[in-house]
């Protein structure tokens, strides 16, 4: 276990409007307000995701197992935002369903809004911590 400790910095309130791209729009804004560490919440609407569900594969090299989410629906999520070198970059996972179709995962490409989505970003300051290429999973990983 690794860990760093920092401070609430400012909040910031995003409203996603129909057909916004969720990661373009919130790396966006952290980029513009050079946030490098944040907590994100997001509620509201989802169009569509390509949404990871869990690993297909683990080894050699770990593959994402990628499932379609058709809406319109209704989708509530976490995520955090760190820099990778010089980028914000966020990893979220959301709670996203419409009717009896309910999934749960990390929402990817094409990740597109219906009507509106909430958003707020909880910075952190004075942390260190990143996201960094892990050599044994090759995947960018947080690291403090």
């Amino acid at each position: 276990m690794e860990y760093s400790v920092g401070n609430v910095g400012r909040v910031v309130v995003v409203c996603l409007s129909e057909g916004d791209e969720l990661y373009e729009c919130i790396e966006g804004v952290a980029a513009k307000e050079s946030i490098a560490s944040a907590a994100v919440f997001i509620t509201g609407g989802i169009r569509k995701a390509d949404v990871v569900v869990g690993p297909k594969q683990e080894t050699p090299e770990i593959v994402g197992d990628f499932r379609k989410f058709v809406g319109p629906g209704e989708v509530l999520g976490v995520g955090t935002i760190y820099s990778d070198g010089d980028q914000p970059k966020m990893h979220m996972h959301a709670a996203m369903g419409k009717g009896d179709n309910v999934m749960v995962g990390c929402p990817r490409g094409g990740a597109n809004v219906f009507l509106v989505l909430e958003v707020t970003i909880i910075e952190i300051v004075g942390t260190t911590a990143r996201r960094e290429l892990d050599e044994g999973s090759g995947v960018k990983l947080l690291t403090v």
